[in-house]
């Protein structure tokens, strides 16, 4: 008969950590106490359309001027935190490191931000990569996040649905007119799966938003195909004030 370890004899043999800093936690995939003060969490009240924090309550519903002057193409974005600090690191763990396992916690993170935008209706397509880095990379980190948040969230996971037929250059250094160059006309529907887009919501899903370029032309992609709305949840966004900051662009 095989053996039973006890929770607890089993937390101190593999003892509980945070996924930041491999502090020990007390619960499982949990932040110690430094990174959780550290993390940049986004936090109501917030842009209706864009998901950044007001200074003050200006109301339920309410837009930035920057969604005002500029708005989006997609419906709503919704992000955990800002691309800093235990955020960052979380995010390039799971992209460069391979730490797949970070995708269920921050899945868990983005639903409790993002949940007025999923529904058993919508459809969670994860920004997709070319067949060819897909290949280096071996995993496309947007599509463990999606994969976990249609688990813990709801909605159907369509993981081919979005296609990137164009090999692009890396995002990283470049302007956000560069950006939006570099990505226009490179995504397209898998054609045997376009037709269930029409009339159905859509929701996006990606590890980071820098200058929404990316997400804008996978948007328009779907909306092309007749998707009823497109909103946007990521794990983290970049804020333009911050060092890692890159300027912000949601055309």
């Amino acid at each position: 008969m095989r053996a039973i370890v006890p929770g607890a004899a089993l937390d101190f043999i593999l003892p509980r950590r945070c996924p930041c800093c491999d502090a020990r936690v007390a619960c499982e995939q949990g932040l110690c106490a430094d990174c959780w003060r550290e993390m940049p969490f986004l936090e109501r009240p917030w842009c209706h359309r864009l998901g950044k924090p007001f200074a003050y309550d200006v109301g339920e519903g309410a837009w930035s001027p920057q969604a005002i002057a500029a708005p989006p193409l997609f419906d709503r974005l919704r992000s955990v935190a800002f691309y800093d600090g235990p955020a960052r690191q979380l995010v390039l763990s799971l992209k460069f490191s391979r730490r797949r396992e970070l995708a269920r916690p921050m899945a868990r993170w983005m639903v409790r931000s993002g949940g007025e935008l999923l529904d058993r209706n919508s459809l969670l397509v994860p920004v997709p990569l070319h067949w060819s880095r897909l290949l280096s990379r071996r995993f496309n980190q947007a599509a463990d996040l999606a994969r976990e948040i249609a688990r813990e969230g709801g909605g159907r996971f369509e993981p081919r649905l979005l296609r990137r037929h164009k090999r692009t250059r890396q995002q990283v250094g470049l302007t956000a007119k560069d950006r939006q160059r570099n990505v226009r006309s490179a995504f397209t529907l898998d054609s045997s799966r376009a037709d269930g887009v029409a009339g159905r919501p859509v929701v996006l899903i990606d590890d980071v938003l820098t200058t929404g370029s990316t997400v804008a032309a996978c948007t328009r992609a779907l909306l092309g195909a007749g998707a009823v709305s497109v909103d946007v949840l990521t794990f983290a966004l970049v804020d333009p004030a911050s060092r890692t900051g890159a300027g912000s662009d949601f055309q």
